[in-house]
């Protein structure tokens, strides 16, 4: 996404507006498509936020001297 730096609350109501309008089942085509691709694009800021704050995390609480979680393996300790 080109434009302005957009928050994660702000990318996840979007999304959802998103999801809500094409579960609705009425929308064209053409549109369809263009609400797919920005849903898209909006799924991939939400990802690369989440990993970020993820990222912070570890890293502050290996500062803390505290041990990182692995998410990834259903919260048991790396």
């Amino acid at each position: 996404m080109a434009e302005k730096e957009i928050m994660f609350n702000e990318a996840m109501e979007q999304l959802e507006e998103i999801v809500r309008q094409l579960e609705q089942g009425d929308v064209p085509l053409e549109q369809a498509l263009t609400l797919y691709q920005k849903g898209m694009e909006l799924s991939k800021v939400c990802h690369d936020k989440l990993q970020n704050a993820e990222k912070q995390l570890v890293t502050m609480m290996n500062d803390g001297k505290e041990v990182p979680v692995d998410i990834e393996k259903d919260g048991q300790t790396k």
